[in-house]
Order: C-alpha cells, then sequence, then structure tokens
C-alpha cells in the first residue's frame, strides 16, 4: 500500500521519556497530527466542520506496534493510508518512519491502525462522513490505486 500522504515532524525533548527515547504515547499524538494534515491538504479543516455541521471525529480504535526507538531530534516522516471507509468512520494504517537525511534507507519505526468515527458533537452519536470528506477519501484512494498500478519494481 502506498503512502497517500506523508508529514514530517522532528522529536523535541519534551516527546522523550527518562530514557532518551520517544514516549510510546506520542506516537498518537503524532499519528493524530498527520491525520488532520492530511485533512487540511485536502481544504477540510475540522474546525469549520465543528462549527458549520456540528460534527466531530473521534478515535473509536487504536493499535500500534512499535518496530524500533526514535531519538530526540530525529526527524520523523508520517504517513497516512486509507485502508477502508464506511458511512461513518475510516480505517487508517499509520507509519513513522526515521529518515536519516544520510542517502540511508528510512527506518520504519512504528505502525499503527487507527478507527475514526464521525460523530455529533453534543451527543456523540454517529453521523455519516460529510460530503467533502468522502469525496477526498475517494480522491486519495483512486490516485493511489493508480500509483500502485503504474508502479515497477
Amino acid at each position: 500500500m502506498t503512502a497517500a500522504f506523508t508529514w514530517q515532524v522532528r522529536v523535541y525533548y519534551e516527546d522523550t521519556d527518562a530514557g532518551g527515547i520517544v514516549f510510546y504515547a506520542n506516537y498518537l499524538k503524532f499519528f493524530e497530527r498527520a491525520r488532520t494534515e492530511w485533512l487540511r491538504s485536502g481544504g477540510i479543516d475540522q474546525s469549520t466542520l465543528a462549527k458549520e455541521q456540528d460534527i466531530a471525529f473521534v478515535v473509536m480504535r487504536t493499535s500500534v506496534d512499535y518496530h524500533c526507538p526514535a531519538t530526540l531530534d530525529n526527524e520523523l516522516k508520517l504517513s497516512v493510508m486509507v485502508e477502508r471507509h464506511g458511512r461513518a468512520s475510516v480505517d487508517f494504517i499509520q507509519e513513522a518512519w526515521r529518515d536519516h537525511n544520510t542517502g540511508a534507507a528510512p527506518t520504519l519505526i512504528a505502525t499503527g491502525r487507527i478507527k475514526v468515527a464521525c460523530v455529533n458533537r453534543h451527543d456523540l452519536r454517529p453521523r455519516p462522513l460529510p460530503e467533502s470528506v468522502c469525496r477526498f477519501i475517494q480522491d486519495t484512494f483512486e490516485q493511489t490505486t493508480l500509483e500502485q498500478s503504474t508502479h515497477v519494481d
């Protein structure tokens, strides 16, 4: 599966634990930021959706596999891939890669599977994904599928 979107972040001191490695829960923050930036790249503003349509996106389920530690000052490249989407939810696969900036191949640091639901902000009941989000997901999926079908190994 090809990354539909990537976003870069640097590891700061506040992201690390006493051992000097990124605290495990911070990958969820990194992944959240990458999904937000992915939506922004498609012209979708979550605060506007909240104000105008009274909806929010909430995480329903998450799991993260940690492959290798990241440390202070590492540059991480975060990917956002849509695995599937339903009427009111989206399943993402996200990865964090350490970019060595030396020409060496990047190192996979963490892989996350995140299910996000669209809900009414007041009663937290499921709501259909907005049409703009569905179109953006479909466009992203078609682009990713095209890239995969034209990729030559």
